[in-house]
């Protein structure tokens, strides 16, 4: 039996975020000859459980997010030194420069996404941009194997550190509910993220304002300046409709099930979960064009650069174009985003 902690997210059950859903997907997609531990933040669990999709949960007193995500990742990597798992696989770089402590007194394989380039985010500052940068670098030296979940990403750190690293991206299939009752297609757009500048919310808000095309925007409008700036000017267009998260699986089924089109702003994080999940309802991706996401979709998405360029292309594209970047989204899905293919890559990494 091969033991296999996981440091670096809130935890599971998960409710929302990229890693969360990972190890939501890992530990329910396990060989029988692995046994998972996870560590969970205690701050985001009312109800505790000890185990979860046969996976040991163990609880840490700290917040996983924020500046909390450093002392939350270096707890836990303490208490793996005294459980000693035959692998840790740790998920973003927040508590990386604890690791040449850590490797001085474990033995366990040190595996380590290290997320989208967390450093370039606009949100951080200067000196969180440093920190960031310097766990990155403590990652990639200090760790046994690195994984980064887009190409565009595994080729900086080629670059960057002269470092092999293995590109493992995201499963969507998850988002695939059978047994809930779907209409046909409506007349609306579809967009989906956190609120933030980088995944070029107003771009797209300005876009659809410049149109008679409806938009479905469902993101945390009241989580920031910035969110709540973007809802005071854009929620008296009535072809847009501002969406407070939705945690509901089959909610958010029925609504990506329904819609004309997915438009994705993301410009920062390497391959976002919520693009793969799109790519699998056979709808139109209309995406903001930057390698990561030109990688994502294997170039056969629609792309767009600006809030003109979205509007021209939402306006030009026929039918028979849609259709065809439709079935191709659905196919590529198919062969590299599933579960059952992202399980099976990372579990080849703990030998």
């Amino acid at each position: 039996m091969k033991k296999v902690a996981i440091v670096g997210t809130v935890g599971i059950p998960a409710v929302y975020g990229g890693f969360e859903s990972l190890v939501e997907n890992l530990t329910l997609h396990a060989s029988n000859d692995i046994q998972y531990e996870v560590f969970c933040s205690a701050k985001s669990y009312s109800k505790k459980q000890y185990y979860h999709n046969r996976a040991k949960l163990t609880y840490i007193p700290l917040s996983a997010n924020g500046i909390n995500s450093i002392f939350y990742d270096i707890y836990s990597l303490i208490l793996c030194i005294f459980k000693k798992p035959d692998v840790t696989l740790v998920l973003g770089v927040s508590g990386c420069l604890f690791l040449p402590i850590f490797k001085c007194f474990s033995k366990s394989k040190i595996i380590t996404n290290i997320d989208g380039l967390e450093w370039k985010r606009a949100k951080w500052s200067v000196f969180a941009k440093k920190f960031l940068k310097f766990s990155e670098s403590m990652a990639v030296k200090y760790s046994d194997v690195i994984i980064t979940d887009n190409k565009a990403i595994g080729d900086y750190v080629d670059i960057e550190y002269s470092k092999l690293n293995l590109v493992i991206a995201y499963g969507g299939d998850n988002a695939i509910i059978d047994g809930v009752n779907v209409g046909s297609e409506q007349d609306y757009y579809l967009s989906l993220c956190r609120i933030e500048p980088e995944n070029n919310v107003e771009m797209i808000l300005k876009a659809f304002e410049c149109t008679d095309k409806k938009l479905k925007f469902i993101g945390n409008w009241s989580s920031s300046e910035f969110g709540k700036k973007l809802k005071i000017l854009f929620s008296d267009n009535s072809n847009i409709e501002l969406i407070d998260p939705i945690y509901d699986l089959n909610n958010l089924f029925k609504l990506r099930s329904e819609c004309k089109g997915y438009i994705h702003g993301h410009s920062a994080g390497g391959t976002n979960p919520s693009l793969v999940e799109a790519m699998h309802f056979e709808k139109p991706i209309f995406a903001f064009d930057c390698n990561f996401n030109r990688y994502t979709t294997e170039d056969s998405a629609i792309y767009f650069s600006s809030s003109e360029d979205l509007e021209k292309k939402l306006s030009i594209f026929s039918v028979e174009n849609l259709s065809f970047t439709s079935a191709r989204m659905k196919d590529i899905a198919n062969n590299r985003y599933t579960w059952r293919v992202i399980n099976k890559m990372y579990e080849s990494t703990y030998t």
